[in-house]
């Protein structure tokens, strides 16, 4: 009988221990895809969670009993994931894995509630709607980790999810939720129609990817020579180590660019010191409409060596404000009564000296992306990455910078994990994308690698090819089938070259970015209301 098991003592034993396994197998299930193994588990991650929720009745106590198990689920799949930033800070896998399991158990606990008051096809949809309304909050709100969105997990599977031109990585999430649903559907009712409406579901999308694959052919636009530079320069030391050092590294380094390169890529923040826009001139030393030193130097490099290329590079820049006239991220001067902004900056610079600039527009949560007031307050909670701390300036949207009559999207780190932002890029003319980061304050752990193939992820969505420079980590190619071509690994150092494709055409994601998110918070809103209209009236043939 419903709610036998709490009265009798050796019964309560055996399902907790059943639970228990149960939250063990989802875990199991639920990570590989974030550990370098494969995406393809989680199409039953979520089936183990599902018994837990159908093994309750539907009085209150139950339901803590299960918001127990599933947040213990949950937490212990974002620690089996992230465990990685603890190399940066103990602090941040705590922070990551209490944000990451809220958005999950709001989902999930919504799905539970509504699945034990009415028909289980509206608990169903409630479950989908919320799962990916959720993790697109976690994309466009101020407090943004979308590490763990679901489809993000088949980043080793690229051939799998060729789909993704139309879906983007939502729709890995809508597959990885459907498949579960109609997998435990099935084991439950022991169906074969289930049974084989399941296989369907997981064959038929894998099916459609591998015959998009096939009919994929790259445009006739030509290609360009691209260089990638990795400096191997520890990421801590690059921001409080010789400068002079790491410049005479940068020089060496483009001393190697073979002759014809027309674009050669430095990772985020490569160059050292920070500089006043829009001439590049040394901050507080230098003449406002004179670059500086190193910026000359560097102009110098390509126009002996390399006139026709332009260099792409990560640097600190600074705006300034009159007062009055100052943004919500601005911090006040030292001296005087005016404001200044710091930029995570890419900085496209060519022969004779011209500069193009990209302000970084996702900012790291807990790094770049910290109120002032809030980093005063709790600078001991802060993720030390070794660069600036606390709130600086944000992009407004994707740039591309021009060469030649060829575009380029400068896409800085955390910018590839935000499909329709990236997708900002290519809508503004970007015929490839380079991806400048800084990885190395991971270590050498999943984080690295894994930040790598989701690049692979964007490649398909917008058909882009991909060249992409860390200043330690993985550096490399990636097609616009997602394809990987030649990479530098953990703490090398060189430079690679390779012929990159030209594409001009945007796909169907990319004109529509994120529109399945869009719509299921809409189908959530309608679920919600419609539950909560006949639970009062009591009047549906839904509602119990």
């Amino acid at each position: 009988m419903p709610g036998f098991d709490y009265f009798c003592p050796h019964k309560t034993l055996i399902f907790m221990l059943r639970r228990f396994a149960a939250v063990i197998l989802s875990v199991i299930l639920l990570a590989p895809g974030w550990l370098g193994v494969s995406g393809f588990t989680l199409l039953a991650g979520f089936v183990p969670l599902l018994w837990i929720s159908s093994s309750y009745d539907d009085s209150r106590r139950a339901w803590w009993h299960m918001a127990g198990w599933a947040a213990l689920t949950f937490a212990l799949w974002n620690i089996a994931t992230i465990w990685w930033i603890w190399n940066a800070t103990p602090v941040g896998p705590v922070a990551a894995t209490l944000a990451s399991t809220t958005m999950n158990m709001i989902a999930f606990m919504l799905f539970h509630t509504v699945s034990k008051k009415a028909h289980k096809a509206l608990a169903y949809v409630t479950l989908v709607a919320a799962w990916i309304t959720t993790e697109y909050w976690y994309t466009v709100g101020d407090f943004s980790w979308p590490w763990l969105i679901l489809g993000n997990a088949f980043s080793h599977e690229v051939w799998a999810v060729q789909w993704y031109e139309y879906t983007g990585v939502f729709g890995g999430s809508l597959w990885v939720l459907v498949c579960n649903i109609l997998l435990f559907e099935a084991l439950r009712s022991r169906s074969l129609r289930k049974g084989v409406a399941t296989a369907l579901c997981i064959v038929l999308p894998v099916g459609a990817s591998l015959i998009i694959r096939a009919a994929w052919r790259m445009p006739d636009e030509g290609s360009v020579t691209v260089s990638i530079i990795q400096p191997n320069v520890d990421c801590y030391d690059k921001f409080h180590g010789d400068d002079a050092r790491q410049e005479r590294n940068i020089i060496d380094l483009l001393d190697q660019v073979p002759a014809g390169a027309q674009f050669i890529l430095l990772p985020e923040t490569a160059v050292p010191g920070y500089y006043d826009e829009p001439a590049l001139s040394d901050m507080w030393t230098g003449s406002p409409d004179r670059a500086g030193d190193f910026w000359m130097e560097l102009a110098d490099s390509l126009r002996s060596r390399h006139p026709e290329a332009l260099l792409i590079t990560g640097a600190n820049t600074l705006r300034h404000y009159a007062a009055g006239a100052q943004t919500e991220t601005a911090r006040r001067e030292s001296f005087g009564a005016g404001y200044y902004d710091i930029f995570n900056s890419a900085v496209g610079l060519d022969s004779a000296g011209r500069a193009q600039i990209h302000h970084k527009g996702r900012l790291v949560i807990g790094v770049e992306n910290t109120p002032t007031w809030v980093f005063d307050v709790m600078r001991f909670l802060v993720i030390d990455l070794g660069g600036t701390l606390g709130q600086i300036g944000r992009g407004v949207h994707g740039s591309a910078f021009e060469h030649n009559g060829v575009r380029v999207g400068p896409a800085i780190c955390y910018e590839g994990l935000y499909g329709d932002f990236y997708g900002d890029f290519v809508r503004r003319g970007a015929q490839f994308m380079a991806i400048i980061s800084n990885d190395g304050w991971w270590g050498d752990t999943p984080g690295y690698r894994h930040l790598f193939s989701i690049s692979r992820l964007r490649a398909i969505e917008h058909r882009r090819a991909i060249a992409r420079s860390a200043n330690t980590g993985q550096s490399g190619f990636i097609s616009p089938r997602g394809d990987v071509g030649e990479t530098l690994g953990w703490e090398e150092r060189g430079v690679i070259t390779a012929r990159v494709p030209l594409v001009s055409e945007e796909t169907f994601y990319t004109r529509y970015g994120d529109y399945l998110a869009r719509t299921a918070q809409y189908v959530l809103l309608l679920s919600v209301l419609y539950f909560i209209a006949y639970r009062v009236k009591r009047k549906n043939y839904l509602v119990k």
